[in-house]
């Protein structure tokens, strides 16, 4: 499969692994973590990605899906489908992927969407629900903060009957700009995580000792003074979904450690500041 470069690479943005950057210095070795992984009776698409290639099997039809994917050799990879407009060709994908535009995911609406983002690491699975329509899609894998590269390309039949996504118990909502939903989750519920702006976010969230340094967190973020908020980490970040186009969600059943963190979307403005800096961070807690 010929690989293709810097395809609506989200990681590219400097900001969007600032909470990767925040663990390295919080806890040595640490790493981005998925938000769950989680047993499903929905249908299985299989994603299997490796240093050289991605091989995308299993449920290839249209509806509900429980995507799984598993790494056997790309550090801190992000696992990224996309599905093209009806239309649109793998050669114009390409075109866009080498122009000025390709580093701002926002641009990438006129060739199609990501309707999932999962982070995975050598020897783990991740695993999230979504709903797949009919049509063609491509497989990206993004190594750290290293531009993504197509894998794979696969086809998603229209299904006689397509299968539903089984009701979450909340829904978080990524708007413009901050976050809708319940301030609380519970450690072993599906939620849902879904893009209603108009723009492409993230949902991250970090963990915190305390309500004190949370509330010093969201006032750095808002301000735009980064530097030293690893000081008040208090351990690996959850990643809820990485960056989604509008109208994208995925959802997954919550096994994040009990405790207050800090949501944020690292997104960046076309002037440069952070969807932080706008008011895309909040406090919440998750229970047990």
């Amino acid at each position: 499969m010929t690989k293709t470069a810097g395809l609506l690479v989200p990681m590219k943005i400097p900001r969007l692994r600032m909470a990767g950057a925040l663990i390295a210095l919080a806890c040595a070795g640490g790493v981005a973590l998925p938000a769950a992984a989680q047993s499903s009776s929905l249908p299985t698409l299989s994603v299997a990605i490796t240093s050289s290639s991605a091989t995308v099997t299993g449920a290839l039809q249209s509806g509900a899906v429980n995507v799984v994917s598993t790494d056997t050799g790309v550090k801190e990879a992000a696992v990224i489908i996309f599905r093209q407009d009806p239309g649109v060709s793998t050669a114009e994908i390409e075109a866009f992927s080498k122009s000025k535009k390709e580093s701002d995911p926002n641009y990438a609406d006129k060739y199609g969407s990501i309707v999932l983002d999962l982070e995975d690491n050598p020897g783990a699975t991740s695993e999230a629900q979504t709903y797949l329509q009919p049509g063609q899609y491509i497989e990206l894998t993004a190594a750290g903060e290293k531009q993504a590269q197509i894998e794979a390309h696969f086809t998603i039949a229209a299904a006689a009957s397509p299968v539903a996504l089984p009701t979450p118990e909340a829904t978080v909502r990524s708007i413009e700009f901050g976050f809708r939903g319940p301030t609380t989750l519970k450690d072993g519920e599906l939620v849902r995580f879904e893009n209603e702006g108009f723009l492409v976010h993230m949902d991250i969230a970090f963990p915190v000792k305390n309500m004190k340094d949370a509330h010093k967190v969201v006032r750095a973020l808002l301000a735009g003074k980064e530097k030293g908020l690893e000081k008040l980490v208090a351990g690996a970040p959850v990643t809820f979904a990485d960056p989604l186009s509008p109208g994208s969600y995925q959802q997954e059943t919550i096994s994040a450690k009990p405790g207050i963190y800090v949501q944020a979307c690292f997104m960046d403005t076309q002037d440069g500041r952070s969807h932080t800096m706008l008011g895309m961070e909040r406090i919440f807690k998750i229970v047990k």
